[in-house]
């Protein structure tokens, strides 16, 4: 049957509505570019609406390592209340805590505030080229198919679906064909903070802690599990080769082998935290069949891992089950050549570099499959530096990538995928589009001088300099 093909037009297009792609769609929003923003899913945020914490965003000294839009998107979640902020895990790494459900209303707020158009329920299904430059892309949702043209786009697809139908090279898994665990967040209530972390100081041999010269090295077990308790907050990592953990696996208790069980404190108020372990590996999450196929096993863990809680860890006794995540987290899929592939080497050897449009500082940390996990920490507690050639899909005149899909060999990603550098991604290529748009070749990416580029996201208050 012949379908209309509807016919739009904007100065800059995002594809994908998470992290990345919702700072990417502000910074270019705000810089003055009709913005249009597309979501495969029925919610914009990504990962910063599942429970999960933001990390990434401070380094293991506790500096501040991202600003601007972040800093914008907390500084409105602190506004309408239940904000928690930055915490120190006492193993590697400071991570900042909020509340998912008022993160939702909070990323809407400004992603509104500056004049974005947002599709939902809305899919790239293909683009059209000409002489290595998209020209448009055709967008699928209950409208038909809509062609939607603009001078840049920006993949924050987490699976690289613009770059690829693009013609860009792209890079998955390892030599192995290994992929991360896919994961499914689940939120518990009614939890006695006081009690958990008063086990943890009894039974400090169940926690991951101290693994860094910033974080805890030099203290015990139980000197780390006291830091924790004086925090005040249930921000706990069990680790899946401690007793608690296998003594479950053992009697039945437990069905399911996992590198951790994450306590991560999401309300106060509630009494709330969000739980991260659950884990399906090896999982090419670009075969929708098989991400869908998933879900039934990760939900089985989840409730496995529910009445776990309840019948073995202290102060979970009277908690309840209080909700799932929106989505499957993956934490790997294609990678885009880009014309500069960040490195391991790059995020280990906290390396600086005068054409950074952003920071990350997370450890390198590759998931596997039962209790196996890499985390290697940033060199002396710092941070690494982005440059903007990783943003550039290599061969393709005007699509930037930002996000999952970034240019990064599979350790540099290892680091770089957590939320705080994907957005500090994203930001740089909002800006940097509309800083094309305004050239002698509109749209031409490659064209941006970086200094302008860095002066401007330092006026929009990203970090690019002044940390370790």
């Amino acid at each position: 049957m012949a379908q209309k093909l509807h016919h739009a037009e904007y100065d800059v297009v995002v594809v994908g509505g998470g992290c990345a792609g919702i700072a990417a769609a502000i910074s270019a929003a705000k810089n003055g570019a009709k913005t249009l923003l597309v979501e495969a899913g029925s919610m914009i945020g990504g990962e910063l609406i599942t429970g999960l914490p933001v990390d990434g965003a401070l380094n293991a000294r506790g500096e501040w390592i991202v600003g601007g839009v972040l800093k914008e998107i907390l500084d409105e979640h602190e506004r309408l209340g239940g904000y928690i902020g930055p915490i120190k895990d006492w193993r590697l790494i400071c991570y900042v805590c909020v509340d998912p459900e008022i993160m939702k209303i909070a990323v809407a707020n400004v992603v509104r505030r500056h004049g974005v158009h947002v599709w939902m329920y809305s899919f790239a299904e293909d683009v059209v080229m000409d002489n290595g430059e998209v020209r448009g892309v055709v967008v699928l949702n209950k409208r038909q198919r809509t062609l939607v043209g603009a001078k840049v786009f920006i993949d924050c697809s987490g699976d690289g679906d613009v770059a690829m139908m693009a013609g860009a090279e792209t890079m998955i898994s390892n030599d192995k064909g290994e992929f991360q665990p896919l994961t499914m967040l689940f939120r518990m209530s009614g939890v006695d903070s006081k009690r958990l972390l008063d086990f943890c100081v009894e039974a400090p041999e169940n926690l991951a802690v101290g693994e860094s010269e910033w974080m805890g090295a030099e203290l015990t077990p139980r000197q780390c599990a006291e830091k924790l308790r004086e925090q005040g907050h249930p921000a706990v990592f069990i680790k899946g080769n401690g007793p608690l953990i296998q003594n479950g696996i053992r009697n039945g208790d437990l069905k399911y082998e996992t590198a951790l069980i994450g306590i991560i404190p999401v309300s106060a108020e509630r009494g709330e935290v969000s739980i991260n372990t659950t884990r399906i590996a090896n999982i090419d999450a670009t075969d929708t069949v098989k991400l869908s196929e998933a879900f039934n096993g990760l939900v089985d863990q989840v409730w496995n891992c529910v009445a776990f809680m309840r019948k073995r860890v202290p102060g979970f006794e009277n908690a309840h089950f209080s909700g799932l995540a929106h989505r499957l987290g993956i934490r790997e899929t294609r990678r885009i050549v880009g014309d500069y592939v960040l490195t391991g080497d790059d995020v280990l050897n906290a390396r600086k570099r005068d054409d950074a449009i952003g920071k990350g500082s997370h450890h390198i940390d590759i998931h596997q499959d039962g209790i196996k996990q890499v985390r290697i920490p940033v060199k002396h507690g710092g941070s690494y530096d982005m440059p903007y050639d990783m943003l550039l899909t290599k061969g393709v005149k005007n699509v930037y990538i930002a996000g999952r899909c970034m240019s990064a060999d599979r350790e540099g990603h290892g680091s770089a995928r957590v939320m705080g550098p994907c957005m500090a991604q994203g930001e740089a290529a909002g800006l940097g589009a509309v800083i094309s748009l305004r050239g002698n070749d509109p749209g031409n990416i490659r064209s941006v001088p970086v200094r302008q580029l860095r002066e401007g996201l330092a006026a929009q208050g990203a970090i690019l300099s002044g940390t370790h």
